[in-house]
């Protein structure tokens, strides 16, 4: 079946909660890893190339956080997607958890079929990355969405999985603006539920990285890309 070719890496030092994920994943023939740490996790990421890491907050040895920052240090694993598992919802959790690279968030007390529709709704945002429209190019900044890779001015700039596809879809159509809710709606998809300040985090990081001109606020509305002098 197809979800043997969609991996993923499950950490928890929970035994009972990695146990329950992964019944509930191999009843759906994904093809699943997993660890207790995010030593552990970081080691087998390596080896297998997960589609989908879904990482723990709170953890003995290497906490989910760290282990999401040194994930997104690793070339071959820069766009893979990273959801936090956590009990915790505080914002500065959730900031620093989208900070260090993650992309969504699944609370605890973990409901399987609500996990379930989760993962799908990943697995359905990453076949559809693969059918990629065409590369884009806007002034100096070219945006080719089958190598993620952003070049501005010659130089060549690696993105997160979301702050790329947020640059994507706002370059794709310059000057239109895209409301908070169609954002939401494109990047992350309807079935997941993302902090009111996520689309914030990630368009202060991509100005960060690629100018803070490229993406202009419209307040109560959303945001617009355009090129200015």
């Amino acid at each position: 079946m197809k979800n043997k070719n969609y991996k993923i890496l499950l950490v928890d030092d929970e035994k009972d909660i990695l146990e329950i994920l992964r019944y509930n994943l191999e009843k759906e023939d994904y093809k699943v890893y997993t660890a207790k740490n995010g030593i552990e996790a970081i080691g087998k990421a390596n080896k297998h190339t997960p589609d989908l890491i879904i990482l723990d907050v709170m953890m003995p040895e290497m906490d989910g956080i760290t282990a999401c920052s040194e994930l997104r240090n690793i070339e071959n694993l820069r766009h893979t997607k990273i959801v936090f598992l956590t009990a915790r919802s505080e914002d500065y959790s959730q900031i620093a958890g989208l900070d260090a690279g993650g992309d969504d968030y699944i609370s605890k007390p973990i409901k399987p079929k609500v996990f379930l529709s989760k993962v799908k709704s990943y697995q359905r945002q990453a076949d559809a990355a693969t059918q990629e429209d065409s590369t884009i190019q806007q002034g100096d900044i070219t945006i080719d969405p089958e190598k993620y890779l952003v070049v501005n001015k010659g130089i060549e700039i690696i993105l997160p999985r979301k702050e790329f596809e947020l640059l994507y879809l706002l370059a794709g159509k310059p000057s239109k603006v895209f409301t908070r809710e169609e954002i939401f709606s494109k990047v992350w998809g309807n079935d997941v539920i993302v902090g009111d300040r996520t689309i914030d985090v990630h368009i202060r990081k991509i100005r960060e990285k690629i100018g803070e001109n490229i993406i202009r606020t419209v307040k109560g509305v959303g945001y617009t890309f355009e090129i200015t002098e």
